[in-house]
């Protein structure tokens, strides 16, 4: 059982990096589609959850609707926020200068 766990220990340090990458990816992707999905098209957020691709059940959402952003989040690894920008659609908030 210790083995096991040693294991599993070894495993997930080993491959912290990609996943980190996936969930960063992951909520970047799932900010930026549920902004343009709210503000853009002006469904509800928990429709434009129909619009993530398989696999992303692990990619939350919550909106502001005073500032008109959706953040996106992984739980313990990634989180990311984007921003409806009048003219330019919806941004990531880290890539605006």
């Amino acid at each position: 059982m210790l083995a096991l766990a040693v294991l599993a220990g070894a495993l997930g340090w080993f491959y912290r990096a990609p996943i980190a990458g996936y969930a960063a990816t992951g909520a970047a992707f799932g900010a930026r589609t549920a902004c343009a999905c709210r503000y853009v098209a002006g469904r509800d957020l928990n429709d434009c959850e129909k619009d993530f691709e398989p696999g992303m059940g692990a990619v939350f959402l919550s909106d502001d609707p005073d500032t008109r952003t959706v953040t996106a989040w992984v739980p313990l690894l990634a989180s990311d926020t984007a921003r409806y920008v009048e003219g330019y659609g919806c941004v990531l908030d880290r890539w605006e200068g």
